[in-house]
């Protein structure tokens, strides 16, 4: 069953009266994915809305020669596939869930007739994207100008203010994927993640153990995540 406060958390349902959410919410069907399991591919037609429900999904791109890069990782309460429903092309990128997954899914005609009655959701959808379109602008910027330990560094950092657990040794948080899940989310290889989370351990930044990690020096993150800008 769906929490029915779980369109609320979304902003271009929130802009909604509740008798209106819970009419758009009986709308939507239930989809579960097993982990590793593909939502959609990249130029693949968009038949409607996604919504997390549970669960994580990362959104990536393939490149000719194999290379993934993660563009994003959902969880509960986002949105995919607001860029295809409005230009009618296929999805720029392709998803799948990270873990066991529960999504929910509104057909396009439904979201086109929400549309019509509330032009409010359809301005709150475009600013959802114009959010969106800036953070991949950081992402570029990042791969093209951070070195890897800064990508890393970052990382770490934006894990610690959304995730973090204040401990008496520092800020504990649990590394966001393996090794090869972060490689594909800083555009590197497994290989020199695990070399870059050596490095920083070795110079008294961080402890790791598996997936657990503590933040010691916070100020020493942030001048090695600074590098490169």
């Amino acid at each position: 069953m769906t929490n029915p406060d779980l369109l609320s958390g979304i902003p271009y349902f929130r802009v909604l009266s509740a008798r209106d959410r819970a009419t758009v919410l009986a709308r939507f069907r239930e989809r579960r994915f097993r982990k590793g399991t593909a939502l959609f591919t990249e130029g693949e037609p968009c038949d409607g809305l996604w919504v997390v429900a549970e669960g994580r999904v990362k959104v990536f791109r393939v490149s000719a020669g194999g290379r993934e890069q993660v563009l994003h990782v959902e969880g509960p309460g986002a949105t995919l596939g607001e860029v295809p429903f409005f230009d009618r092309a296929g999805y720029v990128a392709s998803a799948a869930a990270v873990a066991s997954a529960r999504l929910l899914w509104l057909p396009r005609r439904d979201l086109e007739a929400l549309c019509r009655r509330h032009p409010e959701v359809a301005l709150a959808m475009i600013a959802t994207m114009a959010r969106r379109v800036r953070a991949f602008a950081g992402l570029a910027g990042d791969l093209a100008l951070r070195p890897v330990p800064a990508r890393l560094a970052l990382l770490l950092l934006e894990q610690v203010r959304s995730a973090g657990r204040r401990t008496a040794r520092g800020v504990e948080i649990t590394l966001p994927g393996t090794r090869e899940e972060i490689a594909a989310r800083i555009g590197t290889v497994r290989e020199l993640v695990s070399r870059s989370l050596a490095s920083l351990a070795k110079q008294g930044l961080i402890a790791v153990r598996g997936r657990r990690c503590v933040l010691l020096d916070a100020s020493g993150l942030e001048a090695v995540a600074g590098a490169g800008r």
